[in-house]
């Protein structure tokens, strides 16, 4: 029989953790058993609730203010996180921006953060931790990617570009890292119930888009990315594993 907490004794960093998908993937870790650093743009309410939450499923947790665009930031971020927990087993890379703009409109400035967010993020992550990761017997490297890169979108030459490349990078990272016993997997979202800023679309279920006829909920895609951290997971890498419905069947 399955244990109800396989990742006890486990520690985990996830980046965006504070907001939709990224809280509910650091409070199903530490509902399974991880202790959890959350990792977040900028410290406040999200960060000091998400905290409280994972403190109360009886997990240890510690907050981390970086930016993942910023080598020097994460390789910090992940010292502090060395120095309060001595270890680290799975990473898991949330943060992204997804500005929606005509290609005509997108400018030179505005393509090079949204790379610098979403793509250079997980390799800055993965890059910091690698030495910890390196000392676990179970590492496990979780990126994200996007229903749309797969789908193509109007208005989104950066972020489908940055999600395709993510891709590409968790493939090399399964293939190379494999010898030192990490996993590296791309979760990939379809139309998840969030909350978004205040210039983005709110996600919309059109007619026929899902087989399921319904939004998912960031649970769900939360506990995919627990079980690809897992023990039950190990022989699985390299994979782009999709969350969405049937929205996408690749």
């Amino acid at each position: 029989m399955t244990s109800s907490t396989p990742l006890r004794g486990r520690v985990a960093l996830v980046t965006g953790g504070t907001r939709n998908i990224g809280r509910s993937v650091c409070l199903e870790l530490a509902r399974q058993g991880a202790d959890v650093a959350v990792l977040a743009s900028r410290d406040g309410e999200d960060m000091a609730r998400t905290l409280q939450d994972i403190e109360s499923l009886g997990r240890q947790a510690i907050g981390l203010c970086a930016d993942v665009s910023s080598a020097e930031a994460m390789e910090q971020a992940v010292q502090q996180l060395g120095r309060r927990f001595s270890q680290l087993d799975i990473l898991v890379c949330c943060a992204a921006i997804r500005p929606h703009q005509p290609v005509d409109e997108l400018t030179p400035d505005v393509w090079r953060q949204v790379m610098a967010v979403n793509l250079d993020g997980p390799f800055l992550a993965t890059r910091a931790a690698l030495p910890l990761l390196s000392a676990s017997d179970q590492g496990a490297i979780l990126t994200f990617g996007g229903v749309s890169a797969h789908l193509g979108a109007a208005e989104r030459a950066g972020v489908i570009a940055s999600k395709m490349g993510v891709v590409g990078l968790t493939r090399a990272l399964a293939v190379e890292l494999a010898e030192r016993g990490i996993t590296a997997n791309c979760v990939v979202p379809g139309q998840i119930d969030t909350q978004r800023p205040v210039n983005s679309p709110t996600p919309q279920l059109a007619s026929g888009s899902t087989a399921a006829q319904r939004l998912g909920r960031p649970e769900e895609v939360a506990s995919m990315v627990a079980y690809l951290a897992g023990p039950d997971a190990r022989y699985i890498t390299g994979q782009t594993l999709h969350i969405n419905g049937g929205r996408y069947l690749g």
